[in-house]
């Protein structure tokens, strides 16, 4: 198993000899490199699965965190902002795959054999790491291996990402994405309040009216909200806000001032404040620095 992590690592250097991250030619499929550590930031990550080939990342969210090497993978069953670490043991640098979770795929397999399903007392968090077993390791190894040949990739590809969904269903923690595919109740409702912020972030979003819309008290809400995201609905939505303005001013270039309003302040002030709350730099600073990036 130890040659066949070296040959990983090999494959890395091949694929993406530069530090970022690409998509592959496999739907879903992403893979990144990261060659300098990177100190506790804030971050917005879509559900995923991720793996690493080399290097150590650790997720804040609340007051938990969540860390992932090559021992251990990751699993965001609902769209997170959170806090992450990079860190790069003896200066080699950070690799990694993510798979997007896809809700019909995994629905899939666990109609194809019931015995996968289970059921939690209650709605599982919207993250957790997990031991990375030999079984899921091998499907790796082989998944990287199908990107040096188009027809391999095409072909095997999607097979193997489905045969890493299963090892991932059949894992203990596994029942948060089986609630996710099997729409379990609680957690269903807020995933779809979550998506529902996510594209009206922008617009006035009022935390009573969210929970009549997923059919709960306020109470029960702001419960059931915080223990899968770890942040309460208001939390939240700032984040996803601040998050978002960041990122238009990032990749569009705007200024702290439209990216403010473009994502639903009304007052600059608090917009400001927020912002460096958040991120530790005025918007307006930032906006040059992520620029100039």
């Amino acid at each position: 198993m130890e040659e066949k992590r070296k040959d990983l690592i090999s494959f890395f250097d091949q694929l993406i000899p530069e530090d970022g991250a690409r998509e592959t030619s496999i739907p879903g499929l992403r893979i990144f490199r990261l060659s300098k550590p990177v100190e506790r930031s804030p971050m917005s990550y879509e559900p995923q699965i991720i793996i690493m080939a080399q290097g150590r990342k650790i997720i804040y969210v609340g007051n938990e965190s969540y860390m992932y090497d090559p021992m251990n993978y990751v699993v965001l069953s609902v769209p997170l902002p959170l806090e992450c670490v990079v860190e790069t043991p003896d200066d080699e640098p950070v690799l990694g795959i993510s798979i997007l979770v896809d809700p019909v795929s995994i629905g899939e397999i666990i109609l194809e054999d019931d015995s996968i399903r289970r059921e939690g007392v209650e709605a599982p968090r919207g993250i957790y790491s997990a031991a990375l077993q030999p079984a899921m390791f091998d499907a790796t190894y082989r998944l990287l291996q199908t990107l040096a040949d188009e027809r391999d990739a095409r072909i095997l590809g999607p097979m193997i990402i489905r045969e890493i969904l299963y090892r991932v269903l059949c894992d203990e923690p596994g029942w948060a994405l089986q609630a996710l595919a099997l729409q379990n109740r609680g957690f269903f409702q807020i995933t779809r309040i979550l998506h529902k912020i996510r594209n009206s972030y922008n617009s006035h979003l009022d935390i009573k009216t969210l929970a009549r819309d997923a059919g709960m008290s306020p109470t029960s809400f702001h419960t059931s909200f915080k223990h899968i995201t770890g942040a309460s609905p208001l939390q939240y939505i700032k984040n996803i806000r601040l998050h978002k303005a960041r990122e238009f001013m990032s990749r569009e270039g705007l200024n702290a001032y439209s990216a403010a309003f473009r994502v639903g302040y009304e007052s600059p002030s608090q917009f400001n404040r927020e912002y460096k709350r958040l991120f530790g730099i005025t918007p307006a600073r930032d906006a040059v620095a992520v620029v100039a990036e």
